[in-house]
């Protein structure tokens, strides 16, 4: 026996003989103590970021008030620092998530394969992370190694390792973490995105299994509730304000408290309350963060309140720490980034449903390029912050580093042939996709855009039946004519699959990438004026629509 245990335990029959174990605590109290007493009530705060998609700096900022588009300077990591070490400072007991797109966004990114966001991240001292759909953009290996380098845990109940024979292997993060606090469990189970290999390239997911939230949800919440006696659930996601929605409607979610969503960049300022569990979603880009304050009392939570705040940068200076350590990973690559290609004489922006001035000016300039084609299209991408802030020209200036946010992945222009009525088909289900009536049905980012086409339809109409016209250049779609399109290239998509369009003919891949296209075109053309065509008119709905949540109170803003 270990000489000091067997003096301990002499010591332990001589005074429990005399005095009594009541003593032994005073006697011994330098070494032996008692935990305190928990407090009968406290508050915990949650505090949530969400698709920031590499945005290091302060930017422009849209904010839809009065019936008109307001811009302020909002965002930026040294700012966000200054602003969690303020917030927190105020909490006696805080934890702070980010619930994904962290390494996708930005021409830093890029050129550091994501590297020079790890360093960044961890300055901040999250609690918890979880990965987005953009995680996978650098490929797996890259993923589990960025995620790996964040000091915070990592947490995802629906990505599994692909076990290459039709079955999931191994989860590849742990499916939830417990916060405990004064003997009170808090439990994060996380959720992405299940439809990321449809979303994104599906090169850049390969060797991952998804699969929907709902095959599991039950599960780990009889976990968490019966098991680890949690006291509180949050669901932590990634899958769209609508999907999220959805999800807290299903009996699965029964016993989930809150669900923290990201994906859409959806600003929701009072919790949406479904069925089961309440919504939330705080925005993107940095430019908000979410805080959720819970009341505990007994062990129990008797109330929740929650609060989207705005991390001015007017309000919020740069922390210099943070300044300087982004200065030191951006350093060899400020001189590109900064670089000026072109200007805009009115605000580049990406919040509207179905048209927005960014998109504009890339239709413009690959339709610029590439001439010859009938009709061109672009993904309805959500990321990029808005840009509205003159230089000393009077115009806006577009740096090589906001081509980069606009389009991260600088893929292949590529061409091929379809029918008119591949077309139309194409087009039904492109609406369904963003309009969808069943919210589960809803897929990923806004509507599809394209140059070339003017379409008419009924957003809110029935599945199949939405379109009501289309003119390709002035004239009536032709369902036998052949078509000459133009998109992006995707890694990983079948040769006759272009932008989601199946059965594609004669598809080529041109020598222009989509930053060659933007860069020659604005090198001839700036300063330019991408003011939206209304090539796409709801019949049914505004130009200004800025969500595709319908049904619920909320309201973008």
């Amino acid at each position: 026996m270990n000489p000091s245990r067997r003096k301990f335990i002499a010591q332990l029959g001589t005074l429990s003989a005399g005095a009594g174990l009541a003593d032994l605590a005073v006697a011994s109290s330098d070494k032996l103590r008692f935990p305190e007493k928990a407090p009968a009530s406290f508050t915990l705060s949650i505090l949530q970021t969400t698709d920031v998609h590499c945005q290091i700096h302060a930017h422009d900022e849209l904010f839809w008030e009065d019936g008109a588009a307001v811009f302020r300077k909002t965002g930026g990591y040294s700012n966000l620092k200054t602003f969690l070490d303020q917030e927190r400072a105020k909490m006696d007991h805080s934890f702070l998530i980010d619930t994904g797109d962290m390494f996708q966004g930005s021409e830093l990114s890029v050129k550091t394969t994501g590297e020079a966001m790890v360093p960044i991240l961890n300055a901040l001292d999250y609690d918890l992370y979880l990965p987005g759909n953009w995680e996978v953009v650098y490929y797996k290996k890259t993923m589990q190694h960025l995620l790996g380098s964040l000091t915070a845990p990592k947490v995802c109940a629906n990505m599994y390792h692909d076990a290459r024979d039709g079955n999931k292997g191994e989860l590849i993060f742990p499916p939830y973490h417990i916060w405990t606090v004064n003997g009170v469990k808090i439990a994060f189970l996380g959720y992405t995105d299940h439809l990321v290999p449809l979303r994104q390239s599906p090169n850049y997911s390969k060797g991952i299994f998804y699969t929907k939230p709902e095959e599991n949800l039950a599960h780990y919440v009889d976990i968490l509730k019966n098991q680890e006696k949690c006291a509180f659930i949050a669901l932590i996601a990634h899958i769209g304000l609508s999907q999220q929605i959805h999800l807290a409607n299903l009996p699965a979610c029964e016993g989930v408290d809150y669900i923290l969503g990201g994906d859409t960049h959806e600003r929701v300022r009072k919790p949406i309350q479904a069925k089961y569990a309440k919504v939330v979603e705080p925005g993107a880009f940095g430019s908000f963060v979410g805080k959720l304050e819970l009341k505990i009392e007994n062990g129990k939570v008797i109330g929740d309140s929650y609060e989207l705040m705005e991390v001015d940068a007017a309000k919020y200076p740069e922390s210099p720490e943070m300044k300087q350590l982004i200065s030191q990973n951006e350093g060899p690559y400020l001189e590109d980034i900064q670089r000026v290609a072109g200007y805009s004489t009115i605000p580049l922006y990406r919040y509207f449903v179905i048209e927005n001035t960014i998109d504009t000016m890339i239709l413009d300039a690959i339709s610029w390029q590439m001439p010859e084609v009938d009709i061109v299209l672009s993904n309805g991408f959500r990321f990029c912050p808005p840009r509205s802030t003159p230089d000393e020209t009077g115009n806006i200036p577009i740096t090589n580093g906001f081509i980069f946010d606009m389009l991260p992945v600088d893929s292949f222009i590529r061409t091929g042939k379809v029918s008119g009525k591949q077309l139309q088909d194409w087009l039904e289900k492109e609406l369904h996709n963003v309009f969808a009536a069943d919210a589960s049905q809803r897929f990923g980012g806004w509507m599809i855009k394209f140059k070339g086409m003017e379409l008419k339809f009924n957003a809110f109409g029935k599945n199949g039946k939405r379109v009501q016209s289309i003119l390709v250049h002035g004239r009536p779609l032709d369902p036998k004519k052949v078509y000459q399109i133009c998109a992006c290239e995707r890694d990983g998509d079948p040769d006759d699959m272009l932008c989601r369009i199946r059965g594609v003919k004669d598809t080529e891949n041109t020598p222009f990438t989509l930053h060659n296209a933007m860069k020659n075109y604005l090198a001839e053309n700036s300063p330019v004026t991408p003011t939206p065509p209304q090539s796409s008119i709801a019949l049914d709905a505004p130009a200004t629509l800025l969500t595709q949540v319908s049904g619920v109170d909320y309201e973008f803003r």
